[in-house]
């Protein structure tokens, strides 16, 4: 297959978006598929239909959310979009499940369709679609697009995994986290579509759940706090229908995975952050997390009620295995009380505390136990190094305040014996570089973390001197800035993994420049980052 440059990817974006209320041929004929039959997909829809029912009447604009792919196989790749021609007020969908055409080629004309089917987008999910594209070669770049009546979506790229053990010399995949509509433009993604990467890692905090304040920052949300299904899909509408952030999704397959602000910022388990609110917090986090599946490229079986099992693997040849941790589903209360840096109190280190809860916990020992991956890398939603903020402070919210879970997280890597352990890690709003042991003097380092800055949301203000000067001269903390946006793109090959800090000049403007600002090398074989 000839190689798809990122140059002919925007080119044909362009041209599809030129020509995207215009369809050849009526979506009442048949079509047909040369690949494999689909196989039952975690959440998807892999319906070969060979007569598509009749499209009802429906209004323009169908595809205002853009489209995406996610969580690629060797052999498949989920493609999604979602039917909202009135993305802020509801959707603007009739009271009716749609059929929808979906189509994968070798080429941004679509002159060598692959894959092609017939799915639904129903009122039950928004009107979302999770397709599982399956019978793709491995380790390969496709286009894809949908189709509903006469109107066609943006064109999206997406590629699959190399095969399962496959010798791959390189991937190159970039991670992000944190983007407050409120604190500033995206500007970040539209600089990630020219880092040509493999994929893209989001860690968390995809929208946020606060109200419109009406005014000071360069932007604002579209309603008061979100708390029912159709404020998150509102707040999903929002956020989703951000240019910049719409030509990221298209540029490359994502794997997502979800912090606290999908919800409510701070929540654990079935707790909220503050209980004697009035709100029903079961059937928001039930809402909270249908949006979350309604709106993401996921390979997952659609929410159960308030429950939805997003931890997974992904599996990059023999080169690289992703682990996507959640670890806000299953936590024990954060501990000790006052906020979320506070002193130590005892239970800290209750011995049962846990932040993914036990079968998450299990699951993971078992994978490691499996893995024959180069790269172990940890899909991480908060920061894991311990980080004692002048001796006695803590962040509960952290795996600081789950010191025991942490410890059992480790030693399933030594019982492992773990190949070269890498945890990636958002949430916190700047950017570090850490050596992680058990935080007992004198322990060897057993993993690195990286740290990733955040897409728009801004650290304290007032706090950044403090955090700096305490975090920065922590001596398993190589490196901490609090002060840039941007994202992390990491180079894996067989004897490196290379972390690069990417930061754009301002959030404050839909554009600006941006630079990096520095370059660490972890060898294989050897735990521990150094500056490159």
């Amino acid at each position: 297959m000839e190689p798809i440059s990122r140059r002919r990817f925007l080119a044909g974006l362009v041209a599809s978006a030129a020509v995207g209320t215009a369809c050849s041929g009526d979506d009442s004929s048949t079509t047909s598929s040369p690949s494999t039959p689909g196989k039952p997909g975690g959440g998807t829809d892999t319906t070969r239909s060979t007569t598509t029912a009749p499209v009802p009447d429906l209004p323009p604009g169908l595809f205002s959310l853009g489209v995406a792919s996610g969580d690629p196989l060797p052999d498949s790749v989920i493609l999604w979009t979602r039917l909202a021609p009135e993305p802020l007020t509801g959707g603007g969908m009739p009271d009716a499940d749609v059929p929808v055409r979906w189509e994968v080629a070798t080429d941004a004309g679509f002159g060598a369709v692959v894959a092609e089917g017939v799915t639904t987008a129903t009122k039950a999910l928004g009107h979302s679609v999770h397709v599982d594209a399956d019978g793709l070669e491995a380790g390969a770049a496709y286009f894809y697009r949908f189709v509903v009546g006469q109107e066609r979506s943006p064109v999206g790229r997406t590629r699959t995994a190399p095969a399962a053990g496959a010798d791959s010399d390189r991937l190159r995949f970039l991670f992000a986290s944190c983007q407050n509509w409120k604190d500033g433009y995206f500007t970040s993604w539209s600089h990630a579509v020219e880092e040509d990467v493999d994929l893209v890692v989001f860690l968390g905090d995809y929208i946020y759940e606060s109200g419109k304040d009406g005014g000071g920052g360069a932007r604002d949300h579209n309603s008061d706090e979100v708390v029912t299904i159709d404020d998150y899909r509102n707040r999903y509408g929002l956020y989703k229908g951000d240019a910049d952030l719409q030509a990221a999704h298209a540029a490359a397959p994502w794997v997502t995975t979800w912090d606290d602000h999908e919800v409510e910022n701070n929540y654990a388990a079935g707790i909220a952050q503050d209980p004697g609110d009035g709100i029903d917090f079961v059937a928001r986090r039930a809402a909270g997390y249908q949006a979350y599946y309604e709106h993401q490229p996921i390979r997952v079986e659609p929410p159960d009620g308030d429950s939805l099992d997003l931890y997974r693997i992904l599996d990059w040849g023999g080169l690289a295995r992703f682990y996507v941790l959640d670890g806000r589903q299953y936590r024990s209360d954060q501990p000790c009380p006052g906020g979320d840096i506070v002193g130590d109190c005892p239970g800290r280190n209750v011995e049962t505390a846990t932040m993914l809860g036990r079968e998450q916990e299990d699951w993971l020992g078992t994978s490691f136990a499996s893995s024959k991956a180069t790269w172990n890398v940890l899909a991480n939603q908060v920061i894991f190094t311990p980080l004692p903020l002048g001796g006695s402070l803590y962040n509960m919210d952290q795996w600081d305040g789950y010191p025991a879970a942490r410890t059992r997280l480790l030693e399933q890597m030594t019982a492992a014996e773990l190949a070269n352990p890498v945890v990636i890690t958002g949430d916190v709003h700047a950017s570090g570089v850490g050596d992680v042991s058990t935080g007992v003097a004198g322990a060897p380092v057993v993993a690195t973390e990286f740290v990733g800055t955040s897409i728009s949301s801004e650290f304290t203000p007032e706090l950044i001197d403090a955090a700096e000067a305490l975090i920065g001269g922590l001596p398993q903390v190589k490196w901490f800035d609090a002060r840039q946006r941007g994202y992390v793109v990491c180079e894996l090959t067989p004897d490196t993994f290379t972390t690069t800090y990417r930061a754009v000049s301002s959030i404050a403007e839909p554009e600006a420049d941006i630079s990096t600002l520095t370059t660490w090398l972890v060898k294989a074989g050897t735990p521990g980052a150094r500056e490159a």
